[in-house]
């Protein structure tokens, strides 16, 4: 499926070729678990990004290629929306749709509900460097591009909403000074133990987990209707950040690496901890106050946060600790 779609962007953009990303991407096994899926749907959102070196520019709004990405989206989202039902519906979890209840406190609570190894534990006490490089090339394909999907929502946001999320887009892009940009941060901290840290350069190597959990940012954040996902998601990032961030850098500082590897997770550990009042209250609570219908939308992107972020920890811990995991 990837191939075609390449096929499609470099000038192949016949009836025969659209057809075929079209048979594909209507297949039934799990586009989660699918690393040609995600691939293929990766390669289409970042005609929104960056794009490709040798495909037109004005193919980020063409008809055939957006046809392409509807196809897979409609696949996806069926799977996102499923694992978030799971998560927010039977036994002990009333408390998720109770409308008289503050979002923003939802979402915190949301957030402490995590299941399975921690991959953060391990790192700070366990890792040997490649560990370290491993987890940092799998992560590449989302925090290379930190805060981007996000910043597609500020223009569908106002009032209180919009000036929550321009604040905490503020610190993420460096807060004014281009060398603390997050995604230079990470870049650097890739550097640091030998990876390349040119934007995409691990696409084609990293798990689909990963691949789906830059996926799903994308797809929340271009999407004017899945606002409320794209922030709920992204107060749940936030949320679960600060006291991970804390333990792999001091991992990292355990094994001798150098100063830059674990800066980028030093800037989350008192970042990340405001963000994630400004993204729950301030930003969620907003949107919530303002239309009540935004709260379903808002869980929806908290349980996928959550539910991605748990398999992607099994998988790595899996692994790492293969025995481990077993027993």
């Amino acid at each position: 499926m990837s191939r075609r779609v390449l096929q499609a962007l470099t000038g192949d953009r016949t009836p025969g070729t659209a057809t075929a990303v079209h048979e594909l991407a209507l297949g039934p096994e799990p586009m989660l678990a699918d690393a040609d899926a995600q691939l293929a749907l990766w390669t289409l959102y970042e005609l929104h990004y960056r794009g490709f070196d040798g495909v037109q520019d004005d193919l980020e709004w063409d008809p055939t290629v957006l046809r392409l990405r509807r196809t897979l989206e409609r696949r996806f989202e069926r799977e996102l929306r499923a694992v978030a039902s799971a998560r927010l519906t039977g036994p002990g979890t009333e408390s998720w749709s109770e409308a008289g209840t503050d979002v923003g406190t939802q979402l915190l609570a949301l957030s402490q509900t995590g299941r399975g190894p921690s991959p953060a534990a391990h790192l700070h006490r366990h890792a040997g460097r490649e560990d370290v490089v491993d987890f940092l090339r799998e992560r590449s394909v989302q925090q290379l591009k930190e805060s981007d999907p996000q910043s597609f929502v500020l223009p569908r946001l106002h009032g209180p909403a919009k000036v929550a999320l321009a604040e905490l887009l503020y610190d993420e892009f460096g807060g004014g000074r281009p060398e603390r940009l997050h995604q230079r941060l990470y870049a650097e901290a890739m550097a640091g133990v030998g990876l390349d840290p040119t934007y995409g350069a691990y696409v084609d190597q990293v798990s689909a987990t990963s691949l789906a959990m830059a996926n799903a940012v994308s797809f929340f954040g271009l999407h004017r209707r899945l606002a409320g996902a794209a922030m709920g998601h992204l107060a749940v990032f936030e949320a679960t950040s600060s006291v991970p961030s804390r333990k792999v850098a001091a991992g990292m500082e355990r094994l001798g690496l150098p100063d830059a590897v674990a800066a980028y997770f030093h800037e989350h550990v008192e970042a990340d901890a405001v963000h994630e009042h400004l993204a729950a209250h301030d930003i969620c609570g907003a949107m919530v106050a303002e239309d009540p219908d935004q709260r379903a939308s808002v869980l929806l992107g908290a349980a996928v946060c959550l539910h991605l972020d748990e398999v992607s920890a099994a998988e790595l811990m899996s692994r790492w600790t293969p025995t481990e995991v077993a027993s």
